[in-house]
């Protein structure tokens, strides 16, 4: 009997958890759509390509606000567990507040692993997709940045033609083992330049150990000039804040990715500071979940006066406005380095733990 009423609980929250999650990302397609359509309004594009790229990126978003969603929807959960007089008919068989509440808690944490491990990873590959088709159809952008397993890649363009750039990776303000391809306006290769490094925080760039191969001149055995330099400027545009926020943006980086290529990761150039934060922040989901089950509960379940739901309602709104602020002033601090990165991450969930243990004696009693 029991498990059958376990079923009937976790179910019920499922469908509620489910329609809460469509709820805002209908809301966040539509909102995300004009926004989309604003930015192609003078290409030629049809209204399918917007909605793609928002069908790419909106998923992403929700995983955010997943805390605050299932903060919401445990709220509306408890509440009409109340209003239909089921907590009362489970209360019968044995179920205390406290029972109730940690089966529900317990499901959002598989729910929020199971996010981890089937959902971030294809969330993260409809981002990566996103930034690629939104920067192919950039009017205004002449640096296209990508990195993935070969290093970092750079295209820029300008008025004479374009430059493709690759190299090992980024430290500091420093490209490591670089490569650059020059072509001209018709798309033939001109140059191509091997250097050990480049410093890239100026414009020039500084380079050591260069070699130039000419292929617009060749010798007397048809072959491209070969120039070395110990030290040689590259002109092109300042692109150190372009690359610097491609490796901040690690929403195309999933779970399993950060998991298994943490040291190629951090071997291309990708902070440990910042790769450390976004795993902490994956790990802190399911934990994050099971309390916005257990702070819903306190302020729903100990009640029976169904007249207080539109309290409930408003305090759970205002709560989730609260927590997410709280959230990322603890992010900013860590960031600024007022307090250790890691511990920013956790400080919400901390506080709400201890908020909880209180909250959940209490709601337990009644």
């Amino acid at each position: 009997m029991n498990k059958i009423i376990n079923q009937y609980l976790i179910i019920n929250f499922l469908k509620i958890i489910l329609n809460t999650i469509l709820i805002f990302l209908s809301l966040g397609i539509i909102l995300n759509l004009f926004e989309e359509i604003e930015f192609f309004k003078n290409l030629d594009q049809s209204l399918t390509l917007p909605l793609i790229l928002s069908l790419s990126f909106v998923p992403t978003l929700i995983v955010d606000l997943l805390p605050f969603i299932v903060f919401l929807a445990s709220v509306f959960y408890f509440i009409h567990l109340k209003s239909n007089k089921d907590l009362l008919a489970v209360k019968i068989f044995g179920y205390s507040n406290l029972k109730i509440t940690l089966i529900v808690a317990s499901f959002a944490f598989l729910f929020g692993v199971f996010i981890l491990i089937v959902v971030n990873p294809v969330t993260s590959a409809l981002v990566k997709y996103y930034e690629i088709e939104k920067a192919k159809h950039a009017i205004d952008v002449d640096h296209l940045v990508s990195i993935n397993k070969n290093g970092v890649w750079i295209k820029e363009i300008n008025e004479t033609g374009h430059a493709i750039i690759n190299a090992e990776k980024l430290d500091g303000d420093t490209l490591k083992k670089v490569s650059i391809y020059v072509f001209g306006v018709d798309n033939k290769i001109l140059t191509r330049i091997e250097s050990e490094s480049a410093i890239i925080s100026k414009n020039p760039w500084k380079m050591k150990n260069v070699i130039i191969y000419n292929f617009d001149q060749l010798n007397e055995k048809e072959e491209s000039v070969k120039e070395k330099y110990k030290n040689y400027e590259f002109k092109t545009k300042k692109i150190l804040d372009k690359i610097n926020s491609v490796y901040k943006n690690l929403n195309t980086v999933s779970f399993i990715k950060i998991t298994k290529d943490y040291k190629k990761l951090n071997d291309i150039g990708y902070s440990e500071k910042l790769l450390n934060e976004k795993f902490h922040k994956f790990i802190s989901l399911p934990f994050f979940l099971f309390l916005m089950v257990v702070l819903a509960s306190i302020f729903t379940i100990g009640s029976v006066n169904t007249k207080h739901n539109y309290y409930y309602i408003i305090l759970s709104i205002l709560t989730s406005v609260v927590i997410y602020y709280f959230k990322d002033l603890s992010i900013a601090l860590g960031q600024t380095e007022k307090i250790s990165l890691v511990l920013s991450v956790w400080m919400p969930i901390i506080a709400i733990s201890l908020f909880c243990s209180i909250g959940v004696i209490q709601i337990n009693e009644k």
